[in-house]
């Protein structure tokens, strides 16, 4: 990776941490306290990966570059990660470098969004880090409301979301629907909590990016969600920012071939997560935030219990899960024999249906999906097992039509709901007496202190001192 002064276009190795960063090798704790506003050096770093972009970038880069001199109040630079391209995009950005001061140029012989944010990021002198991506999709006017968090030391991460009700975005419908069913597993199968992990559109905190960034090992997409999971099983703060985002039509992204790399990037992630490759427990002791006071009363440490409750949400995702089951099996049957379109819709259904009753039902956030999801599967078996025979039974007494496997089927996935549920409450979901909520639950406290009145103070002054200016 070679570095390109804005004024003299030499190059020079960042290899080495910048003078002012914690080196990760030594550095044990980490408490965010208001960024230092007053320090020479930028308050911001804004990176954008580009990939052979030399129609866009300089348009990108100068609208971006008069959005931050006009609105934001501190010293900032824009650090242009050119990915191996093959066309004049580096010749361009080296050209708008030397005009603009607060440009700074990086040439990177690996492709790769990950691999460049990872490497200019770990590099970067300032304490708060984003990117955006060169089309600018999202209104540069969420640029102030993501990044004020960071700066405050409210937040530790900061992201854009699509995906939200006060979201407003313009795009087609297959890039939607991917986007909703990628964000839907990441929920069910690795406990997730943010709703948007691709938005290009994030800001990190230095001394946060400086301890985490090191186990992230996408180099492509995935680098994303693999950042997003891994904070929040360490127990940092993601705030989410509602954008306005416009599709680029001329996106050269492959979206199926990016969709199915992701979910390889999920089952490597929880691999390593189960394996204990990442050491999350080591670094949730030196990153995660202190308890609030509500924290300790004890309806918010324990999943929501009640019976009743509990069966209303299960009733209701049950409802739902039925329908789905009846339209898929439906579909499926139009060119599949009754067995095999009842063993898919079931175990499409069973899936989301897990899913669903862990966050909604019982209440359960963080944790291990993987081992919910795997007795969710032996759940599933028994229902398999009911369906299967009800259908086999029909047909060895009869030639049914089409509505009478209908309903044989939806009579037996009645009785294996009332199964699914007496197992989810007395045996995959069933929390151990006097044990407190799953850790990355937002009712489990946290081992550090919460800050002191001294430190609430300075950050509630750093905090005015940003908005006068």
């Amino acid at each position: 990776m070679t570095l390109i002064e804005p004024t003299t276009g030499t190059h020079k190795d960042p290899a080495v941490v910048p003078p002012g960063l914690p080196d990760n090798r030594t550095m044990t704790s980490v408490r965010r306290g208001p960024v230092d506003i007053r320090s020479a050096v930028p308050v911001l770093d804004v990176t954008i990966p580009v990939f052979n972009e030399e129609r866009d970038l300089e348009e990108c880069v100068r609208r971006l570059h008069g959005h931050l001199r006009d609105s934001f109040p501190h010293g900032f630079r824009i650090t242009v990660a050119d990915n191996a391209s093959t066309d004049n995009t580096l010749k361009i950005a080296e050209r708008v470098a030397r005009e603009l001061p607060e440009l700074v140029v990086v040439h990177l012989a690996e492709k790769g969004r990950g691999n460049a944010l990872r490497k200019v990021w770990l590099a970067s002198p300032s304490p708060v880090l984003a990117y955006m991506d060169v089309d600018l999709s999202t209104d540069l006017a969420a640029l102030a409301p993501l990044l004020a968090p960071l700066i405050s030391g409210h937040s530790d991460l900061a992201i854009g979301t699509r995906l939200t009700r006060n979201s407003r975005v313009v795009r087609g419908p297959k890039r939607e629907f991917i986007s909703r069913s990628y964000n839907l597993m990441l929920h069910s199968f690795m406990g997730a909590r943010f709703s948007d992990a691709q938005c290009g559109f994030k800001a990190i905190r230095a001394d946060v990016a400086q301890r985490i960034l090191p186990h992230t090992m996408d180099n492509s997409w995935f680098f994303d969600t693999e950042l997003l999971v891994l904070a929040e099983r360490c127990g940092l703060r993601v705030h989410e920012v509602p954008v306005d985002w416009i599709d680029d039509p001329n996106s050269s992204v492959d979206v199926v071939r990016t969709a199915l790399a992701d979910i390889r990037g999920m089952v490597r992630l929880t691999r390593d997560l189960v394996s204990g490759r990442i050491p999350v427990p080591e670094l949730r002791a030196a990153l995660a935030r202190g308890p609030l006071p509500a924290s300790s009363r004890t309806a918010e440490q324990t999943p929501r219990s009640s019976l009743f409750g509990q069966l209303v949400r299960f009733g209701a995702i049950g409802a739902a899960s039925t329908l789905a089951y009846v339209l898929i099996f439906v579909l499926f049957r139009t060119f599949l024999d009754p067995q095999f379109a009842n063993f898919l819709a079931l175990l499409i259904t069973a899936i989301a249906n897990t899913g669903a009753n862990r966050r909604f039902t019982f209440g359960i956030q963080g944790g291990n999906p993987v081992r919910h999801h795997f007795e969710g599967l032996i759940v599933f078996g028994i229902g398999l097992a009911l369906t299967s025979g009800a259908l086999a039974w029909v047909h060895s007494t009869t030639t049914p039509e089409r509505w009478g496997e209908l309903l044989a089927v939806v009579g037996a996935n009645l009785v294996a709901t009332a199964v699914r549920f007496l197992l989810f409450r007395l045996w995959v979901f069933r929390l151990p007496a006097n044990v407190p909520a799953q850790p990355g639950s937002p009712a489990q406290p946290n081992t550090n202190q919460p800050a002191t009145t001294e430190e609430s103070t300075t950050e509630a002054s750093t905090l005015t001192e940003t908005a006068a200016s």
